[in-house]
């Protein structure tokens, strides 16, 4: 199977590591913002045309609040050390989920990142910040429900892809292959959607000890799978008559 287009990366054991390391669970966020840099090189190395990172969810904000403000602050600072790196490597930046929330600061730098790398046409980096798939598909039933209601759509021309192409991600293909680190083997929220023919690999690392290896490790686990998208497999060829 030809390697895939698109990798997606549920980024988990960040608190784990710390725990494991003895050190508060803020180093295991920053730990894990290391990660992201080498994943993103190794990912533009293998040349993999997406990557997408689950690195805020909206469940997030139920954690206590000055681990919420670390998050929000590596953003930041992940915006201010990277976006120029990123930008000179050709890194187009896509940010899905939504913008409410946060202070006008974030808000700023979120939009500029966006704006800056939006013609380039290297590695399209998606970062699902504030992200949560449930909200994303019912924000998009609810956009064609309008269009229904104003009679500018008929119910029966509400099709598959067209409430897809209502997603955050549209214009982006759907995720050929999708990693989960720490061992945990659940999507939690994330691009349930567009993960309907994902292959998943679940591998037992935390998130800040992943790098170039693990994601060729998971590539080759994609590689030797057959994918069918709910067709049959190929038929083997017959047997030849015994003499």
């Amino acid at each position: 199977m030809p390697p895939p287009r698109h990798v997606a990366i549920i980024m988990d054991g960040n608190g784990r590591w710390a725990e494991a390391q003895n050190l508060p669970r803020k180093m295991g966020h920053r730990e894990g913002v290391e990660a992201v840099r080498r994943t993103v090189q190794a990912a533009i190395e293998q040349k993999i045309p997406y990557l997408t990172i689950y690195s805020f969810s909206s469940e997030n904000w139920s954690r206590p609040q000055a681990e919420i403000n670390d998050l929000l602050g590596l953003m930041k600072l992940f915006i201010r050390r990277d976006l120029t790196k990123l930008h000179d490597a050709n890194v187009r930046i896509i940010i899905i989920g939504e913008r409410t929330g946060f202070d006008a600061e974030l808000m700023k730098m979120i939009e500029e990142s966006s704006i800056k790398t939006r013609n380039n046409t290297g590695l399209t980096l998606v970062i699902a910040f504030n992200y949560g798939s449930r909200f994303e598909i019912t924000k998009a039933a609810r956009e064609l429900a309008r269009e229904v209601k104003i009679g500018t759509l008929n119910p029966e021309d509400i099709t598959p892809e067209r409430l897809g192409s209502r997603l955050d991600t549209t214009g982006i293909p759907d995720p050929d292959l999708l990693i989960r680190t720490s061992g945990e083997m659940r999507l939690s929220n994330f691009l349930l959607w567009q993960c309907a023919y994902t292959e998943f690999v679940f591998l037992d690392v935390n998130w800040p000890d992943f790098n170039a290896t693990h994601l060729s490790q998971a590539i080759a686990q994609y590689r030797a799978r057959d994918r069918r998208f709910g067709g049959r497999p190929a038929e083997l060829p017959s047997k030849q008559a015994l003499p």
